[in-house]
């Protein structure tokens, strides 16, 4: 994501550090040097190109965000044909440190839109997407491949055609940190250091100004993109009464998310005792019947307990006893349930890359590369943040299809697709809850018509179009669809960028 434009470090002071190596922009002393900067005048322009160390950040601050610092650096981390940062958005005065990786578009960085990835979890790193999914890289598995960095360049890459960001959110998540035991424990908090993060960052690199914003994930972005979504078109409105600067968000991405609760048990049973993914069903007749007699009683506890009103005790056991009942089997069976077409593999998400990235980004090595100090054992999913959020119910107390409509009805754009495998968030579940989703353009989407689209010729999916909204199926894909499916997901994107056709 980056550039050789113009860039208009508004209100920022330039702080030098004095044998630091490093540059600090600050409207104040708030962040200064340990090693005590003397004041010079500001530079009117700034571009993030000209960030070249690969050693020492570049310090970051804006008047607009106070509080809040960007720590930047230059990186010849996963990507030799693109220039490629890193760094972290220290929050709330320095107390909370989010990691980003940073990769400018192959295709054209001066023009081309910028994208924000994340992972779900909650508290899984967005390393996950970029190292096994969208990324500009791949890692490289132990099957006998030359020696390497323990990478291989991704020609199916996102980046082949946007910026993009893969952040790690909230703090405790891959590289990201807090001081004095702080935590993020609910999407609503974790969507203003979203805020924070992308103002300050268009503030200060203002040759991305005005660019077009598409927020992208994957499972608990389902939950997370839709809240960060709203939260920057709320502060849109506040900046635009007092004659600021705008976010130009165009589009939320989500894959195989979980948005709507009320859905996601039937399309559990769908996938797993029906010929919604399989052509005969893996599951034993015993276990589906007892399935089917508890699906009805299950819906109905959800919708009364979880969905009509939130009761957060009567929502547990409504949980509990749905997951007994409709989750276990499949939990139970060996298979993977992100691509219930395989077994379970690997320590982490049933899949052996995980364990591979945990130890490539253990390596000091890299970590100087990416410029992270930690000395721990890089863990793909944290589970301290996911407990957290678990303990504050964060999935089941806000329906978060509501935030979803309400984008649709001023203007942003939806993309919603789901690999036909997946068991965890499925894609009857979701096709289930876009189908009643309620927004200005109901009628016409129940109305439009579904047909196939295709890559090369070949039938990819299924996919229906009505106005701002679009769902896909990438058949044959599970979970964690440009890992599965590389090529579609690359021209599912493509297509959405460039609004033609998909």
């Amino acid at each position: 994501m980056f550039y050789s434009g113009v860039i208009l470090a508004l209100g920022l002071s330039y702080l030098g550090a004095a044998n630091a190596g490093q540059h600090v922009f600050s409207p104040s002393d708030a962040f200064s040097s340990p090693d005590g900067p003397s004041l010079a005048n500001a530079s009117d322009f700034f571009r993030l190109s000209s960030i070249s160390s690969l050693d020492h950040f570049t310090e970051l601050a804006h008047p607009l965000v106070p509080g809040h610092r960007l720590r930047v650096k230059k990186s010849v981390f996963c990507d030799p044909t693109v220039n490629v940062y890193t760094g972290f958005l220290d929050v709330d005065k320095g107390a909370k440190h989010l990691f980003f990786y940073f990769f400018e578009s192959r295709r054209d960085p001066d023009q081309d839109d910028v994208m924000m990835w994340i992972n779900g979890g909650p508290g899984c790193s967005s390393a996950m997407g970029l190292l096994m999914e969208l990324g500009p890289c791949n890692i490289r598995m132990p099957d006998g491949s030359p020696v390497g960095n323990g990478t291989l360049w991704n020609p199916y890459s996102w980046n082949n055609e946007a910026n993009m960001f893969f952040l790690d959110q909230p703090v405790g998540v891959g590289f990201s940190y807090a001081d004095h035991g702080l935590t993020v424990e609910t999407t609503e908090d974790a969507a203003k250091d979203i805020h924070a993060f992308l103002t300050i960052f268009f503030e200060n690199f203002s040759q991305f100004k005005g660019r077009p914003l598409h927020l992208s994930g994957e499972s608990y972005g389902g939950r997370y993109l839709p809240v960060f979504a709203s939260e920057i078109y709320d502060q849109n409105r506040k900046a635009l009464a007092e004659g600021r600067q705008t976010i130009n968000l165009q589009s939320v991405i989500i894959g195989n998310g979980i948005t709507d609760i009320s859905t996601l048990y039937e399309g559990r049973y769908a996938i797993e005792c029906g010929t919604a993914a399989l052509d005969i069903p893996f599951q034993t007749i015993g276990t589906c019947v007892r399935m089917k007699r508890a699906l009805p009683r299950c819906q109905a506890a959800m919708q009364s307990r979880c969905s009509d009103v939130f009761d957060e005790m009567d929502c547990r056991a409504a949980v509990a006893f749905c997951d007994t009942e409709l989750s276990a089997p499949m939990f139970s069976s060996g298979r993977n349930n992100y691509d219930i077409s395989k077994m379970c593999e690997g320590g982490n998400l049933c899949y052996l890359e995980g364990d591979v990235i945990a130890e490539y980004l253990s390596s000091r090595e890299v970590r100087k590369m990416l410029g992270v100090q930690s000395d721990e054992y890089f863990q793909p999913c944290a589970g301290d943040v996911g407990r957290n959020f678990w303990r504050r119910f964060d999935k089941f107390a806000v329906p978060t299809q509501y935030h979803v409509a309400n984008l649709l009805d001023r203007g942003v754009r939806v993309l919603i697709y789901a690999g036909t495998y997946d068991w965890q968030c499925n894609w009857v579940a979701n096709k289930l809850w876009v189908d009643k989703l309620e927004w200005s353009g109901q009628a016409g989407y129940a109305a439009a018509a579904w047909r196939n689209w295709e890559v090369d010729g070949r039938t990819a999916g299924e996919i229906k179009v009505w106005d701002q909204l679009t769902f896909a199926t990438v058949r044959g894909a599970g979970h964690m669809v440009p890992h599965d499916k590389p090529a579609e997901s690359l021209a599912l994107i493509s297509r959405w960028l460039a609004k033609t056709a998909i």
